[in-house]
């Protein structure tokens, strides 16, 4: 087969490492890629959003399947277009990704199908959201509607907060179009876990938890990020509320889905609050969690290519992918200053040192003659495998010890949680 992943991140260096170890695959293409998909795929100068190109160049290269990373060409349609050249893509229509594309819209499908969820009100004046505010006790969760790069939400510990809250997704529109409206949340206490689930529109197939470090800084406090670091599997989704999940959450969103002509087709992600009372949604994402997917595919093992083209063709419910029982851990180095504003073009130095069962997944990074350099906020997945969570812990950051670049921030403290347990 020839493959094409979409996209530039750490998310699509993962899904071509674990794609080039199919024994199905001879090629793989990357657009755009970065300096480590260049290692594995052939980079192709096309921007995600420039679906026509994509398309074209499936066309021209007869691509067999193309797997779609980031959101924002979902959210386009980039799925209903191939489709209609009948060129097999991996990922859900444009109808079904306003799952992640419209956070009111996915609030008001969980209450439709009584999917657990925070307690929410939704604006389009920056008045009124003030006026709920006044009603309400901190802390508070601000949202903006719209796609915000994992980067929308507020959580506010004050009224003054969450009026400023206001002020920044409404008044000073920060997030541009997304925060046209705004969803005020109930705060929910718990531990977070992401729940990744391949489905064909009918059934689905649970990949191993994740938990996800938002925060920029260690003890998950500062403004949320893409995420600085994953590990799983996550200690708290024991496999009898990996159950409760499946039953109460993943299906019964598949069949709302379904229900409302918007039948979904890819994977689903969703991102949870263990809370007193049972998990609950606190938003779904229509494509891989990054930098989740990072600590989650070196625990499969299994052809991915098989559950992708289960997921587009049907017979998700055949599928048992073998699982590893060991532990990933994966910590983001990024570009110091992130994830406000930070300097590019920064040499890395120190890969070569790093040797399995480390593996580095390229983020912002640009390759220039030998060197690569940095091109992005989140720089690289420095993710280590091992049989205990202290181990795989231990080998990631003495491998991110190994790597250096001017301004390098990386938070110390990944899987914290679950080692204090």
């Amino acid at each position: 087969m020839k493959v094409m992943v979409v996209g530039s991140g750490g998310r699509e260096h993962a899904l071509v490492w674990k794609i080039a170890q199919s024994p199905k695959v001879k090629k793989i293409f990357c657009a755009p890629g970065n300096g480590g998909t260049a290692q594995m795929a052939e980079c192709v100068d096309i921007s995600v959003t420039d679906i026509k190109g994509l398309v074209q160049f499936a066309k021209k290269k007869s691509i067999d399947l193309t797997v779609v990373g980031p959101e924002l060409p979902l959210t386009l349609g980039i799925v209903d277009v191939f489709e209609k050249k009948d060129l097999a893509i991996f990922g859900p229509n444009q109808l079904a990704a306003e799952l992640e594309g419209s956070k009111g819209f996915a609030k008001d499908f969980m209450a439709k199908y009584n999917i657990p969820t925070a307690d929410y009100h939704i604006f389009t004046s920056a008045d009124k959201a003030v006026q709920q505010i006044h009603q309400m006790e901190p802390p508070l969760v601000l949202k903006a509607d719209g796609l915000a790069a994992g980067k929308g939400v507020l959580i506010c510990h004050s009224r003054k907060e969450a009026f400023d809250g206001v002020d920044t997704i409404m008044r000073n529109q920060a997030f541009g179009e997304a925060g046209k409206r705004l969803i005020i949340e109930e705060f929910m206490e718990g531990e977070e876990a992401s729940i990744l689930a391949i489905t064909d529109g009918e059934q689905a197939v649970l990949l191993p938890a994740a938990q996800d470090h938002k925060a920029v800084f260690e003890g998950d406090r500062g403004p949320n990020t893409g995420g600085m670091g994953a590990y799983a599997p996550t200690t708290v989704m024991t496999s009898k509320l990996l159950e409760v999940v499946g039953n109460k959450i993943i299906q019964p969103t598949i069949n709302g889905m379904r229900s409302e002509g918007r039948p979904y087709k890819g994977v689903l992600y969703a991102g949870l609050m263990i809370t007193s009372g049972g998990p609950k949604v606190l938003e779904y994402n229509c494509r891989f969690g990054d930098p989740e997917i990072q600590a989650i595919l070196p625990l499969i093992q299994a052809d991915l290519i098989d559950l992708m083209m289960a997921s587009i063709k049907g017979g998700v419910e055949h599928m048992t992918p073998k699982i590893s029982g060991d532990c990933a851990v994966c910590v983001v180095m990024a570009s110091g200053g992130y994830p406000g504003s930070y300097e590019k073009g920064k040499v890395i130095h120190g890969l070569e040192n790093v040797q399995e069962p480390v593996v580095v997944f390229h983020a912002g990074t640009a390759k220039k003659g030998k060197s690569l350099f940095t091109s992005g906020g989140r720089v690289l997945g420095v993710t280590a495998t091992s049989k205990t969570l202290q181990s795989a812990v231990d080998l990631a950051y003495q491998a991110v010890g190994k790597i250096t670049f001017d301004g390098a921030y990386y938070r110390r403290d990944i899987a914290h949680r679950a080692l204090k347990k």
